[in-house]
């Protein structure tokens, strides 16, 4: 099965579901081929500011304190994830760059590789508290993923991968997301939200039932005489 995810590596929820989904995806007894598209939450986010993320947020949702307890909130669900959030240290930080990086992650070593660098990169911003947005951080995460340093500094020095990043996220557009995780499976299913892994499990089955051809039951008895390619019997 085929499923794409759209996030961005600053957005908790983002990785709270990719966390409930992998453990779903653990008890699916069929292979998924896991895709991560691009979607960034504030474009104008700036490259090496200094920041917090909390400070950015208190001016957007009325104050410090209102902040504080989302914060609270988000770190137990991770918590419960095995994940440990550093929420008061984040930066508020751009990340297209990161995004390039896992567009390129994708073209030279395919999902696998592209998967261990977006939870690298998740890690560094969350866990560690890294400026996602710094160029020296994202050359660290990526090419101790696996990626190849000389195509990682190309990539950080130039523009490529930058209209694919735009490409994704108008393709979230067109699917009507206006927030992420978004899963798309199968290229005609959607999911919103960092669901739980019940409900991402109820949906792989519902999906994988859906798409595939049901088993006939063979009745009546002994088989009939029959033409097959090596002749008829």
């Amino acid at each position: 099965m085929k499923v794409e995810i759209w996030s961005d590596v600053v957005c908790p929820w983002c990785y709270i579901g990719k966390r409930r989904f992998e453990h779903a995806v653990a008890e699916f007894p069929h292979e998924v081929e896991v895709t991560y598209r691009s979607f960034e939450l504030d474009p104008s986010a700036p490259v090496g500011g200094g920041e917090t993320t909390a400070a950015s947020l208190a001016r957007k949702y009325g104050g410090a304190e209102r902040v504080a307890a989302m914060q609270e909130h988000v770190r137990r669900q991770a918590a419960e994830e095995g994940l440990t959030f550093r929420l008061d240290e984040t930066l508020h930080a751009n990340t297209v760059d990161a995004h390039r990086l896992l567009h390129l992650a994708l073209d030279e070593g395919g999902p696998e590789l592209q998967a261990r660098t977006k939870e690298a990169l998740m890690a560094e911003y969350f866990e560690a508290a890294r400026d996602v947005s710094d160029p020296d951080v994202l050359r660290a995460v990526a090419v101790s993923s696996g990626l190849e340093p000389a195509r990682v500094d190309a990539v950080l020095a130039g523009e490529d991968y930058r209209e694919a990043v735009r490409a994704d996220i108008a393709q979230a557009a067109a699917y009507g997301a206006t927030g992420v995780p978004f899963f798309v499976l199968e290229g005609a299913y959607a999911v919103s939200g960092a669901q739980p892994t019940e409900v991402f499990r109820q949906v792989l089955d519902q999906v994988w039932g859906a798409t595939r051809p049901t088993p006939v039951t063979v009745v009546g008895g002994a088989a009939g005489d029959v033409c097959g390619p090596e002749g008829c019997e």
